[in-house]
């Protein structure tokens, strides 16, 4: 993909206390949900809207595979920016993140999701994603 343009957006988060475990650290289920802002963002940005793929076609984008590499833990208040950048728009919808610390430009998390074409009420996947999605990303296939 390296002829091609990579699409990212960054989102600036702050850690709330319900997010903290008695370790005080984010509890490791928690990273999800800013992974998703982000991603949320990143579609947003694009004028990509999700539920209106649904509405008009019938497709439902749901995430099938997601992982996290945990390097440092957030705290209680801590400031930080979750960026979702897309790696690959053939079959899937892939996309990376990382968190870093605005205090600090080291990494502190690390992650990827996977997104699937399922059309509705069916459930049949589709092996390519729409053109439109594709084109607002700024991809090529």
């Amino acid at each position: 993909m390296t002829d091609k343009a990579i699409r990212s957006f960054s989102v600036r988060l702050s850690v709330p206390f319900h997010h903290v475990d008695p370790m005080q650290v984010v509890w490791h289920g928690h990273y999800f949900e800013y992974f998703e802002a982000a991603r949320d963002g990143l579609f947003e940005s694009a004028n990509i809207n999700l539920e209106s793929f649904y509405a008009k076609y019938g497709y439902i984008f749901p995430v099938i595979r997601g992982s996290v590499k945990f390097i440092r833990p957030l705290r209680y208040k801590d400031i930080f920016v979750c960026t979702a950048r897309v790696l690959d728009i053939k079959r899937k919808i892939v996309i990376e993140y990382e968190i870093t610390r605005e205090s600090s430009p080291a990494r502190f998390t690390t992650g990827r999701t996977e997104q699937v074409v399922l059309k509705m009420p069916e459930a049949e996947i589709q092996y390519e994603i729409p053109v439109e999605i594709v084109e607002a990303l700024g991809l090529r296939t």
